[in-house]
């Protein structure tokens, strides 16, 4: 109760001890001295109505503090009150001082109406802020959903994921600092807001983003970090902008995949490729940093050198070999044997093989050099017409039917052809019928082509072979003509 004089004569009766009966004996008692016109005017006053405004709040002017208690003038004809309390510390009340405050009801002890000033201030606060605005606010605690904030009257709450910009394992160091934030939500029956520190951050680094996109160049260098790696590159952080740095542009040399160069969180220096501002992506190289191994390639590799290099890839048509760093040179399927039929270079060779090949060609501007086992060994071509003289007689094996012949292996790497019509006297429809696959035949040398690589062969001529000018039968090549040579190994590239 207030501290004050206290009014009426009911302060020494016990309430628990009176019936109606002796409520009205008391009255009667209380009112005998006062008149009929006096009683009138009592009744007709009514009690005491107090202007308020659209929120509900009423204006008031200080009277005095009395003690724990500040009354207040509040246009009625008793006093309000409310505890000191509810004034800062450094803003004490002050006599003739008017204020808005909230009426929260009669004291049933004195009577008297009670006010609060914080409930005003809260209700003003709430009321002049709306979804966006800035302020400024204190933490004053953390639980399991994010922090507790205090902005003036208002309570405050941050959820964890609007704090910072990145993940933030410890809150605890956030305690009693001041951060400004904005006002998300507001909870006007709860008299509670929600707030994001985030929102703030997130237009600070798109301003600054926007200031260094401006001020970006193709061909600036500068310094970032490897944010994360992708199977095609890596995304590198050049102070608030992302670039996309490609495999391709990593190294000179084939790289396998970007962890085998970068990993996330390392420091780079890279340069800025290309801009695309409407796409709004920006390309980085890092090989571009060194010096391009091609602008030497022609002093260090000619056409006849024999070099040696790592296979790298197998393709349909070829092998890639690497002859040094960011240097590669393919060998075509036709340059890999003299003597074995090649269907795929893994018939040859295996990725990380070493091989020493010759040098066929180099095309700088188009970065290709080709390249060529074969050319290491000797050609089984080269003297085969001195060893397969027209109308002598050799000894095969059928290597491979077709809808038009077979061909017949005279020695590895020398095949001929026993054309359909040249199989039997007889008429046939398919190779099959005379002969198949690994079969021994006898046939006779008809034509001999080295530049085209072709050898005509009769079976049927073998069998009958034309007559010479005297009537007799061709004589037959020498032995040494007309054996079957020993299949020779590949020599040329392949390192042992």
């Amino acid at each position: 109760m207030p501290n004050g004089e206290t009014r009426g004569a009911f302060v020494n009766v016990d309430p628990n001890e009176l019936n109606d009966e002796a409520i009205r004996q008391e009255l009667d008692r209380q009112i005998a001295d006062i008149s009929n016109e006096e009683l009138d005017r009592m009744v007709g006053d009514g009690p005491a109505r107090h202007p308020t405004n659209e929120h509900g709040w009423i204006r008031g002017t200080i009277i005095e503090q009395r003690g724990d208690d500040v009354f207040v003038d509040i246009g009625g004809k008793s006093e309000a009150f409310l505890p000191a309390g509810e004034f800062d510390a450094h803003d004490p009340p002050k006599p003739g001082q008017t204020l808005s405050f909230v009426m929260q009801g009669l004291d049933r002890e004195s009577g008297l109406m009670r006010l609060s000033l914080r409930e005003a201030r809260l209700q003003a606060d709430l009321e002049s802020l709306k979804p966006g605005d800035v302020i400024e606010a204190r933490v004053t605690g953390v639980n399991i959903g994010g922090l507790e904030l205090h902005s003036g009257s208002l309570r405050a709450f941050m959820p964890k994921s609007q704090v910072e910009l990145e993940r933030v394992e410890d809150f605890t160091p956030y305690i009693g600092r001041r951060l400004e934030c904005e006002v998300s939500e507001i909870d006007r029956k709860g008299k509670n807001i929600v707030v994001s520190r985030r929102k703030l951050l997130e237009r600070a680094r798109d301003a600054e983003r926007e200031e260094l996109k401006q001020s970006l160049a193709e061909g600036q260098v500068r310094r970032g970090v490897v944010r994360r790696l992708t199977d095609f590159g890596a995304f590198i952080d050049i102070g608030g902008v992302e670039g996309l740095l490609r495999v391709a542009d990593m190294a000179w040399g084939r790289v396998g995949h970007p962890s085998n160069v970068l990993k996330p969180g390392e420091e780079v220096e890279v340069k800025i490729l290309k801009i695309d501002r409407e796409k709004d992506r920006i390309s980085l190289g890092l090989k571009q940093l060194q010096p391009d191994p091609w602008d030497v390639v022609e002093g260090n590799y000619r056409p006849g050198d024999t070099v040696e290099g790592r296979v790298t890839r197998l393709m349909d048509f070829g092998a890639f070999v690497e002859l040094s760093e960011g240097v590669e040179g393919l060998i075509p399927i036709s340059e890999l044997s003299w003597t074995q039929r090649v269907r795929h270079p893994r018939d040859v060779l295996k990725e990380g093989d070493g091989v020493r090949v010759s040098v066929l060609n180099v095309d700088v501007p188009k970065r290709r050099i080709s390249l060529s086992l074969k050319a290491l060994g000797e050609d089984p071509w080269k003297s085969v017409a001195e060893r397969y003289a027209p109308d002598s007689i050799v000894s095969g094996a059928v290597t491979r039917l077709t809808d038009f012949g077979a061909f017949v292996q005279l020695e590895e790497g020398v095949e001929g052809l026993v054309h359909i019509s040249e199989m039997s006297e007889k008429r046939i429809r398919s190779a099959a019928d005379v002969v198949k696959v690994g079969d021994v035949v006898r046939v006779l040398i008809k034509s001999v082509d080295p530049e085209q690589r072709r050898i005509s062969l009769s079976m049927k001529l073998a069998e009958n072979p034309p007559k010479s000018e005297d009537g007799h039968a061709a004589d037959k090549p020498a032995a040494a003509s007309t054996r079957r040579r020993k299949p020779r190994k590949l020599k040329g590239g392949l390192d042992a």
